[in-house]
């Protein structure tokens, strides 16, 4: 593993939220069950242990009003942001979380986040000291290998990121990959889910946009592209987030379980 020396173990978790969504308006405070979105993550996020501390980032006033109401703590950021990595990189630069060694990057999106997949990226900076940390779970099946939506990712033995993709890599020049191999490497899904050392965060955010990263409109691929190395842990089966009407009426009918059996 790279040897980037130890940081601190204490785990600053940041869920960004904004209301600027093209394919959900206002998709932080869309209604699940008649719950916002945005609350339904955040009680996934408050009690994973695995985080010292959490908080919600946002420059709405709506969606800061609607996160007080049901106990989160809010950091209020600047509207110029390009992406979620730059609105976390604000928050965790403030004084009042400077030690703070490891922080994770919680989409607001994913209210089935499973806290062994954020322990897993953490894990990769915390304890293996990889500047960056994120997770993959298996393809399964073709519609998701040939779904752009479906961000794909490559990595190297020992675990190192070497691309990712929203074609559908890895190509297979005999025919195409059979329903078993989808179901273990090289065939990956990409879960957004990231952890950085405070130096790799702040290093990411000075970059500028590159021109893999324009091109397959993944912020990721600028650190990648920049020679920063990203290490990817494979975990089991992940939910997707919330992106469209569909995975509404999906995600409704996932929670409507969960809350049936915690009955």
């Amino acid at each position: 593993m790279p040897g980037f020396g130890p940081v601190s173990s204490r785990v600053l978790g940041i869920v960004p939220a904004r209301l600027a969504s093209t394919r959900l308006p206002n998709k932080p405070l869309y209604p699940l069950l008649g719950r916002p979105l945005i609350e339904w993550v955040w009680h996934r996020v408050e009690g994973m242990k695995v985080l010292d501390h959490a908080v919600i980032a946002t420059d709405s006033e709506e969606v800061a009003e609607v996160c007080r109401s049901f106990g989160a703590p809010v950091e209020m950021t600047a509207t110029r942001h390009p992406s979620g990595t730059d609105r976390v990189a604000e928050v965790a630069g403030r004084p009042s979380f400077s030690d703070f060694g490891v922080i994770a990057n919680i989409q607001g999106d994913e209210p089935l986040l499973q806290e062994l997949h954020l322990e897993a990226a953490v894990s990769l900076v915390r304890d293996d000291h990889w500047e960056i940390g994120t997770c993959a779970t298996p393809l399964v099946d073709h519609e998701a290998r040939r779904d752009p939506s479906t961000v794909k990712v490559v990595r190297a033995t020992g675990g190192r990121a070497l691309y990712f993709s929203r074609a559908s890599i890895p190509y297979q020049d005999e025919g195409k990959p059979s329903p078993e191999d989808l179901r273990r490497e090289p065939f990956l899904r990409h879960i957004g889910i990231y952890a950085y050392s405070r130096e790799a965060l702040a290093k990411w955010v000075a970059l500028a946009p590159s021109p893999l990263e324009r091109l397959e409109n993944l912020e990721q691929l600028r650190p990648l592209e920049a020679g920063m190395r990203i290490g990817v842990a494979v975990v089991g089966v992940a939910d997707h987030g919330v992106d469209t009407p569909a995975d509404v009426i999906r995600m409704e009918a996932a929670l409507t379980r969960m809350e049936t059996l915690s009955v």
